[in-house]
């Protein structure tokens, strides 16, 4: 597995991380299946949330299962979300709400802390300043170890910074070879014949570069937000016609080579998976291992439907 360091953050930490979104809908010793598979394939990172089912139910499962893997807790690096209140149909920054959200994820999860807290998705009425309050006690209180945000564009993260005093390590971000808007838009920059060329995110991968902060890659895999997997989606055919070569080529599957075109960035990305299949979490974890040339990243792209101005 592919070993990345998050600057001013976590150290040698796998370049693909183990979500954990659907473990509500496994027993617990079909979720201690998939920590141990993900763990044996070299992830170290797992990534949870919240929201992640009803009453944070993927934490309590995860709590459940991991006495069955036989890891230690020091071995691997914990990271949740706050902030998506779905019960009240709100998203919640308060300091209320972050301290009580942290206590019961460390509760849910069953340990003493978090290596990292991310602020799921921006809270448009939050005060930056009780954000960086809540911080500062969580850090006092050896309960979050390093923090960062998901899905935040650059001028909210220099809001934050201009208060909170940690390091903001982690933007947690969409990106898949369908949706690379995150990358590509500055193609089409003052291309005024191509929706392409509208910026959606503010530079946000730039900004993250420039400013030491790692991108994690959520649904790697993904047709815009809801549209299910490109892999061997009839609607992708020249996609998949290349992922096939290029697998075949690496001796992976189709999977392993879409996440591969993730990691291959110099922008030293983690992508995470959020299968509870283990055949398939040793597909992904492939990944890590596959060497794509400068030529087989453009040839990737694309196949996927994109253009070069």
């Amino acid at each position: 597995m592919k070993m990345i360091n998050i600057a001013d953050g976590p150290q040698n930490v796998s370049a693909v991380i183990q979500g954990c979104m659907r473990m509500p809908g496994l027993t617990k010793e079909a979720a201690a299946k998939v920590i141990r598979t993900a763990f044996d394939n070299g992830v170290n990172f797992f990534d949870h949330a919240t929201c992640y089912g009803e009453n944070g139910a993927a934490e309590t499962r995860f709590a459940e299962a991991f006495p069955l893997t036989g890891i230690n807790r020091e071995d691997i690096f914990i990271q949740s979300k706050c902030g998506l209140c779905f019960d009240r149909n709100e998203f919640d920054w308060t300091k209320e709400n972050i301290l009580s959200s942290v206590d019961d994820s460390l509760r849910r999860l069953n340990i003493e802390y978090l290596d990292t807290l991310l602020l799921h998705r921006p809270d448009v009425l939050y005060d930056p300043e009780e954000v960086a309050e809540a911080f500062d006690t969580l850090e006092k209180e050896g309960k979050v170890r390093y923090f960062g945000v998901s899905n935040l564009v650059p001028m909210q993260i220099e809001l934050l910074k201009k208060y909170v005093k940690q390091p903001l390590v982690i933007n947690q971000v969409q990106l898949s070879l369908e949706q690379s808007q995150l990358i590509d838009q500055a193609l089409y920059m003052n291309n005024k014949t191509t929706e392409f060329s509208v910026n959606r995110d503010g530079n946000a991968l730039d900004y993250c570069r420039l400013k030491d902060i790692t991108i994690q890659a959520w649904s790697p895999l993904q047709v815009g937000m809801f549209g299910g997997t490109f892999i061997d989606n009839p609607d992708f055919p020249e996609l998949n016609k290349s992922l096939a070569e290029l697998a075949d080529r690496e001796n992976v599957t189709k999977t392993a080579i879409a996440i591969a075109w993730i990691l291959r960035h110099p922008a030293k990305m983690q992508a995470i998976i959020g299968t509870m299949n283990p055949a398939h979490i040793e597909d992904a974890c492939a990944a890590s291992e596959v060497k794509l040339s400068h030529h087989d990243w453009y040839a990737l792209y694309l196949a996927a439907g994109k253009y070069l101005p």
